[in-house]
Order: structure tokens, then sequence, then C-alpha cells
């Protein structure tokens, strides 16, 4: 692997994203002393500012949104000296040479570029770097979702991007791969002899994948209508979460083997049709209501006009292999849900025969054998939790079992490791070049595919959003779509 680059380049340095999440993180591993020597931050946007202006803001926001025990005067004083400004627009080939100026000597120890704007930016942004020089073997490219709004405008995205970068220079981000839980899948699944031998249809009746919000459209009103909870959240969150959770062990843990397995299991999801969609997928839109005590208005009054895109979206899917065949992965999103959480349910088939009394009965009279339940919980907390049958303690003649949850609490079990935030890790990987928690383009291809599978079921069938009141878990038909077949969901 090469040294990591020195130069990290941003677009849309005036957006909400890097104020909120790329600067604090690029700031936290200056403190830690995880950047390279004579590390220079160029930021750009639209805006015509001066380098001091720009330091100023990107101080105020460290400030605003990082934790108070880890904003640091004398750190912030050094990030700050790191950060230069240059307002670069699209097609301004003037403005371009002005910003490859500011690179100018630095090239050969490496360029990342960060693209934190709108996708239609993407391609042209690239060329202009292009045109100014910018592009060598060690420049490298990340861009944020989404990219593109189907499987053939991603594909016009991702030859924009492809006629000028190499596919290993190339990382697409999905911040959710930056989150410790997620990553800690493989660990758990591949690291531990007791879960991957029962990582099957033997061992599991059925998977769920919840992501949960209690926001509405918060500003995102331009972006998110039209889109949709399908496009937003399962296209490309769930869907990579399902791909660790679905694929097959890698033969090591290099880029190419994890996202050659993960390609897999998302290449085997069972397509919809026009009628499948009817009983395998829920659209929902939320309605006036309550979250967490306090009154909100409905989608369509915050969009202040009738629409058809859906805040909601309940899915049942199958990966169609030999390790998933005939277990149900149940996947559910969406916006003003009563809580705000993300969590991957793993249930277990019931034991196969019960000594403890008659149809899964214990003589002592308790409830019986409940199958075990695997709760890896992402956020707000961050845990795993295995719920397993023991015997209540006593005197009693008849054994009595009762589920007890065994409990593995990430933040208490590493107390004195500060939790980080998800893009410190794809940052500190883009400038290292390494792009295992990066998205490759056949992957964003196969997820499409499969989400346009859906759209155009009903788009055929003509499916509705239903609607669903503020502070509920969706419409009526999210739980009968799980409880039809003898499940329910984890709440």
């Amino acid at each position: 692997m090469t040294e990591p680059s020195a130069t990290f380049l941003l677009f849309g340095a005036t957006g909400d994203l890097a104020r909120r999440m790329i600067f604090p993180s690029l700031y936290n591993l200056l403190s830690d002393g995880l950047l390279p020597d004579d590390f220079l931050i160029i930021a750009s946007g639209r805006s015509d500012m001066s380098d001091e202006d720009f330091r100023g803001d990107v101080c105020a926001a460290l400030q605003q949104f990082l934790p108070a025990d880890r904003y640091e005067a004398e750190v912030a004083e050094r990030f700050r000296t790191m950060i230069q400004y240059q307002p670069v627009e699209a097609g301004n080939a003037a403005q371009f040479a002005a910003l490859a100026e500011r690179v100018d000597g630095r090239l050969e120890r490496g360029l990342s570029v960060y693209l934190s704007t709108p996708p239609s930016l993407f391609a042209p942004t690239a060329q202009g770097l292009a045109d100014a020089g910018l592009i060598t073997p060690r420049t490298r490219i990340a861009m944020e979702k989404p990219i593109g709004k189907d499987l053939a405008s991603s594909r016009q995205v991702n030859d924009g991007i492809g006629a000028l970068f190499a596919e290993d220079q190339i990382f697409r981000v999905d911040h959710y791969l930056g989150k410790e839980t997620v990553q800690n899948l493989l660990a758990l699944r591949f690291g531990n002899v007791m879960f991957e031998p029962l990582w099957n249809a033997t061992a599991i009746d059925h998977v769920q994948i919840t992501v949960g919000e209690t926001v509405g459209l918060e500003g995102r009103v331009s972006y998110y209508d039209g889109v949709g909870a399908l496009r937003d959240m399962v296209q490309n969150h769930m869907l990579q979460i399902l791909s660790i959770i679905a694929m097959e062990p890698p033969a090591r843990m290099d880029p190419t083997s994890v996202r050659d397995e993960k390609v897999k299991a998302l290449r085997s999801l069972r397509p919809m049709t026009d009628e499948t969609v009817k009983t395998h997928s829920v659209r929902g839109q939320y309605t006036p209501g309550a979250v967490q005590g306090q009154i909100v208005t409905g989608y369509a009054d915050e969009l202040g006009k009738p629409s058809d895109t859906e805040t909601f979206v309940a899915l049942k899917a199958y990966v169609d292999n030999w390790r998933w065949q005939g277990v149900p992965f149940y996947l559910r999103t969406g916006k003003r849900m009563p809580a705000r959480q993300s969590e991957i349910v793993i249930q277990f088939k019931p034991v196969r025969h019960s000594i403890f009394g008659r149809d899964g009965q214990n003589a002592g009279g308790g409830t019986g054998l409940e199958p075990n339940t695997l709760v890896i919980r992402l956020q707000p907390e961050e845990y795993i939790r295995l719920q397993i049958m023991s015997k209540r303690p006593g005197l009693e003649q008849q054994v009595r079992l009762e589920e007890v949850t065994l409990d593995v609490s990430l933040t208490a079990a590493f107390a004195g490791q500060r939790r980080r935030i998800a893009y410190e890790r794809l940052i500190l990987d883009l400038l290292a070049g390494n792009a295992t928690l990066f998205v490759r383009r056949d992957e964003v291809e196969a997820q499409w595919t499969w989400i346009d599978s859906i759209i155009d079921g009903w788009k055929e069938a003509n499916v509705k959003p239903a609607a669903y009141s503020s502070g509920n878990w969706g419409p009526s038909s999210a739980i009968a779509l799980i409880e039809r077949d003898g499940a329910s969901w984890h709440e």
C-alpha cells in the first residue's frame, strides 16, 4: 500500500455534511496523530470567501458539533492552519487552474478528492480536475450517495467518473460501512466459531433489518420528494448491511475478496414482480401525529402539496442461494417513527424437540422454549444481545425455564475507547487507499437492479403509499407483512 495522501481536496465544503461530519472527523484524526506530516486540506465551494473567513466558519462548526471534551483550542489552531479555501464552480477552467496552483508540488505525495456535491456535478468536477492536470495514478476520488436514481442513471454517473479514474481509484461512500457495529458483523461472523456454522437456512428462521428515523423532511424537501425511502435508505445502507449478513466467507480480509462476496449476495436477491410487490412490499407516508411527545405535521403538509413519495417501506426479500434458500429477510425503514434506531435481528429456529414438556411447554408451567434471538443494535446504542433459555433458580422438582439475555454493550466493553464518527474510518481509509469499506461499481449496479424491480412492480401494480400516523412503525399492512409468516417485528 502506498503512503497516505498528503492533500485532501473537499468539494461541497460549505455544505451541512462537511460542517457536521467531515471537518470534525478530520480534526479528530489530527488530534489522534493519524494524519500525514504537512497535511493540507483544500476546501472548495461556490461561495467566494477568503482562507481566513472560511477557517473561522470551520472552527465555529467544530465548537458546535464536537463533544465539549474533544475540542481543544491548541489542536483547533493547528487544524486551522492546515485549511485553505478555493472557490470553484464546475466548468470554470480559471478556477480549476487556481485550484491546481494550490496543489502545485504536492501531487506526487498523493491527492484524495472528496465530492460532497449533487451527483450531477460528479462528472463535470472530475473533468475539471483532469483538465487542470490534477489526476495522476496517486489521485483518489470519493463520492457521496446517491449514485444515480436507478440502474441507468447510476451507470451514467459511474461511466463519467470511470472515464477519468481507474476503478481502484474510485471510493463510493456509504457511511453505514464506517460504523463500528456494522464492521463488527464481520468479526462476529468470521471471528467466532459458534456463529458461522449456524449462519444459514438450517438454523436461522428469518432476519430483520430496521432503520427508523424520528425526523421528517428536515430541510431536504428538494432532494427527498420523488426519491423516497426505497431509494434513499434501502438501495444503499440497508442492502449493504444485508450483503454483509448474507455474504459467504471471503478468502481474506482485503477489498477484492470482501466485495466479491458481497456482490454475489446482492446478485442473489430474488427480483420482485407486479404480483409479488403486492404481498412482499409495503409503501407508507406519514400523516400528522406525535413523535416522542411532540406534535408534528404530515409529509404532504411539510411538502406543501400532495405526493406519492413513500416515507416508509417494508420488504420481504429472499436471497436465492444454497445458504439462504427459504429464509426471509424483512427490511423496514421510515421517517417519523417512534424511535431513532437501527438494528439487525437474527431469529434462530426453535429447538427441534423439547425435553422439558409437551409442545414446548415446560412441566413447571413456564413459558416454554423460546427460539434464540441475536440482536445487533447499530444506533443510538451499540450492543450485541443474545437471548437464550436458562433454568430459573429454585428448588422445584420440575425444571422451569426462562429467557435471559447475554448482553455485550460495546460502549461498556470498550469504555476506554472513544466512540468515533463513521467518517473518521472512511476518510482514513480513503487517504490510505484501502477500499474494503467502500462500494464497488458492480455492487451499486446489483443494488439498483433489485430496487428497479420493486419500483417497476409498484408502477405496474399501481401501489400507492398507505397513510400512517407519525409516531407509529408504519402502516398496519407492514405488521401484516411479517405476521402472515408467524413472526413479528422486534421492538
